[in-house]
């Protein structure tokens, strides 16, 4: 086991953990040899570095450098497995985009991604190409997609149906309860809701 803190090494040795247990930063790399391992886990350590804690930290190098020693000391079509609390949808594609140039394969997995406390992302990697029939794991709480593109881009859901009135009638009736609320409103005229004529 790899630890990053005294205190989480101090509680491995406390419940006398089976195996070695290093203390050691992994924003400066794992010290394994190569094709050690078949596979990997961690549980919300992935995130923290991202952050640049002292002057030297830069998140990019720390990254890669993470991924290029975790890739060798991987054997081909070994699974690493991250479940990581990221801050932001810019922060997990910083992490999938340096595990991805040095050489990983995978995606991201969200289990029960509408619910609050229940949500858990995790980073599924293949170390290069997956052995045939390795899939991504299915996500729990899902009926549908289980794996979600993360994305800067804003995505709008279905326009609501104003029924049969007319689209002056519902811009007037929306204008009308802006005015109750106590809002200002532009005042009515004879372009209220017209049709505008298509620009070239």
């Amino acid at each position: 086991a790899v630890v990053s803190t005294q205190s989480t090494g101090e509680i491995a040795v406390e419940r006398e953990v089976e195996g070695d247990v290093i203390l050691s930063d992994i924003g400066e790399g794992v010290p394994f040899r190569a094709g050690t391992f078949d596979g990997v886990v961690s549980i919300s350590v992935l995130q923290w570095l991202c952050n640049a804690d002292k002057v030297s930290h830069n998140p990019f190098k720390r990254l890669r450098k993470f991924f290029t020693m975790l890739y060798s000391s991987m054997r081909q079509g070994g699974r690493a497995v991250f479940q990581l609390y990221p801050e932001s949808p810019k922060q997990m594609e910083l992490i999938t985009e340096q595990a991805t140039r040095c050489g990983f394969t995978g995606g991201v997995v969200v289990d029960y991604p509408n619910s609050t406390k229940a949500k858990k992302i995790f980073l599924c990697l293949f170390a290069g190409v997956p052995v045939l029939g390795a899939q991504l794991p299915r996500a729990l709480g899902t009926e549908g997609e289980d794996t979600v593109q993360y994305s800067n881009e804003r995505q709008t859901g279905k326009k609501r149906k104003r029924g049969e009135i007319s689209k002056k009638e519902w811009i007037q009736n929306k204008k009308q309860r802006r005015r109750v609320q106590g809002k200002e409103v532009t005042m009515d005229s004879k372009y209220t809701g017209r049709k505008r004529k298509p620009k070239f």
